[in-house]
């Protein structure tokens, strides 16, 4: 008896010297890439006739393809609130409700932004230890009290809003960068971006994340590094070294540069020896933005883009990666949503989501390990406060439908580069609750074919995914809208840090009023 408990004692002392040197033992290290307006048909492992991406397409040879997953809406702000609180938009409170079914984000202007009785992912995983970082845009409130250091971060070097500009710093003042809790300098100020589109913003970017690991690996700390570049989002940018040398022009060359960054941290992380100990996520907030143009992104086969519930609008590029733990050249067809990195991340850290609230997110791991799907997941489509769509399966069915207003159309913002599907391509909010309009995505992935509501197939379809929204909005409590109010005070005109710098601006008086949402 003494001797087996000697033995046991020895194995114990053994693998707590093993653990201490090894990151075996350690909770896995986190990492989410998620690029600005990026398309689901930008990579080369899902088409892109240029194949200007080999490291994404690299990580997809050694992890899971999800050529199925979505945002949780059709823009920045609430698809970003959605995936750090695993709640949709409508719950977590970043969607306005001035007119029904419009579009609303975080500029400058806008005075909300992620409330404190919102919990987000960097503040339950410093319970277990973790220390985070995010990296680049972060768009859910530049006010002192919304800043990603009040909600959970330990470390911040990005921007709170868009790179828009320049600015005269008068009518409205040129965007802050921040490093942690305080500015290091504004856009086009002290981090330039030329009208040519050339910075070395991205360069910064990979830096810092290169850095962020390195530095909590050698305090052998597991981490969350949240990396959020916006070089594909307008205006585009990229360093010198890559202008000029992709066949898509400027948005190319910025999606080039990118990619080697996913190179770089991928590799970085190889090299320290922790990718066995690494889950790594990519993805985009939303779809590429078609009225670009040249400019925006590539949608694939689907139908319009960034702005509408369209598939074009909120289906996402996906890859999930994690050697040793996840099989290399998988392709998983499992639905899954932005919401659900919130939920898989937790329990990769080994916490319990939050009891007292729905999550919209499930955890992806079983079917990334497994190779399962859940046939009766939904994905829900929200523009503002509507519930525009919802897939279940193979079929999507479209409560409203609406591109945008004849008005903005006929200024040339055009949602749907040019294409027009009759009767579900509309100019006009359509409610067709009564009788939605039903797709099958396998057979007709671009929403050009109507399944006729007195076929047979209809018939059948229809009745189980009414259960399904019946349900979701009977059990649906909206959070409080905080897009609804703007005000050119609440500008950047003195964020923390600028009296450092000599770089406080005058505010202006405040006077409150309705934003205005065109879409």
């Amino acid at each position: 008896m003494a001797r087996s408990l000697a033995i046991k004692c020895i194995f114990l002392a053994f693998l707590l010297l093993f653990c201490s040197t090894h990151s075996i033992c350690a909770k896995p290290n986190i990492i989410i890439m998620m690029m600005d307006d990026m398309g689901w048909g930008d990579l080369g492992v899902l088409g892109q006739p240029a194949k200007e991406t080999p490291n994404l397409d690299q990580m997809a040879a050694e992890g899971v393809l999800m050529p199925d997953f979505y945002s949780a809406n059709p823009l920045c702000s609430p698809a970003r609130a959605a995936l750090l609180t695993g709640r949709l938009p409508i719950r977590n409170g970043i969607y306005t409700t001035n007119e029904h079914a419009r579009n609303a984000y975080i500029p400058q202007f806008v005075v909300g932004g992620i409330q404190d009785n919102e919990i987000l992912l960097p503040e339950l995983l410093k319970t277990a230890g973790y220390k985070s970082k995010i990296i680049g845009k972060w768009h859910l409130g530049h006010q002192p009290q919304y800043l990603p250091l009040q909600h959970g971060f330990d470390e911040f070097f990005g921007s709170p809003n868009c790179h828009f500009g320049p600015y005269n710093d008068k009518g409205t003042p040129n965007i802050p960068v921040y490093r942690d809790g305080e500015m290091a300098g504004r856009y086009y100020e002290d981090f330039i971006i030329t009208p040519t589109g050339e910075s070395n913003l991205t360069q910064l970017y990979i830096q810092e994340a290169l850095t962020f690991i390195d530095n909590q690996h050698k305090a052998n700390t597991p981490f969350l590094l949240y990396w959020v570049p916006d070089a594909v989002h307008q205006p585009l940018y990229a360093s010198k070294a890559y202008l000029g040398t992709s066949q898509r022009g400027l948005y190319g060359d910025a999606v080039r540069e990118l990619d080697d960054g996913v190179g770089q941290i991928l590799d970085r992380v190889t090299q320290l020896g922790i990718a066995k100990n690494t889950f790594a996520f990519f993805t985009s907030d939303n779809g590429g933005a078609t009225y670009a143009r040249v400019q925006g992104g590539s949608n694939g086969p689907f139908l319009c883009g960034k702005e509408t519930t369209f598939e074009g609008g909120m289906r996402e590029p996906a890859i999930a990666w994690w050697p040793g733990t996840i099989k290399p050249g998988q392709i998983s067809h499992q639905l899954g949503s932005i919401m659900d990195l919130f939920t898989t991340a937790l329990n990769i850290a080994g916490i319990k989501p939050p009891s007292d609230r729905i999550i919209d997110g499930t955890d992806l791991l079983p079917n990334l390990i497994n190779g399962t799907v859940n046939i009766n997941k939904p994905i829900f489509y929200y523009r503002g406060n509507e519930m525009m769509a919802i897939r279940i399966g193979l079929y999507k069915a479209h409560y409203w439908t609406w591109t945008n207003s004849i008005k903005e159309f006929d200024k040339g913002v055009d949602f749907c580069r040019g294409e027009n599907v009759v009767g579900v391509m509309t100019h006009e909010q359509m409610n067709h609750t009564d009788s939605p309009l039903l797709f099958h995505l396998g057979r007709d992935p671009g929403e050009k074919y109507l399944i006729g509501n007195t076929t047979e197939e209809y018939k059948g379809v229809m009745p189980g995914i009414m259960a399904v929204v019946s349900d979701h909005k009977k059990k649906l409590i909206p959070g409080e809208p905080q897009l609804n109010m703007c005000d050119g005070s609440v500008q950047n005109w003195a964020p923390p840090g600028c009296e450092k710098l000599g770089d406080c601006l005058p505010v202006p008086p405040s006077h409150p009023h309705k934003c205005v949402w065109n879409h």
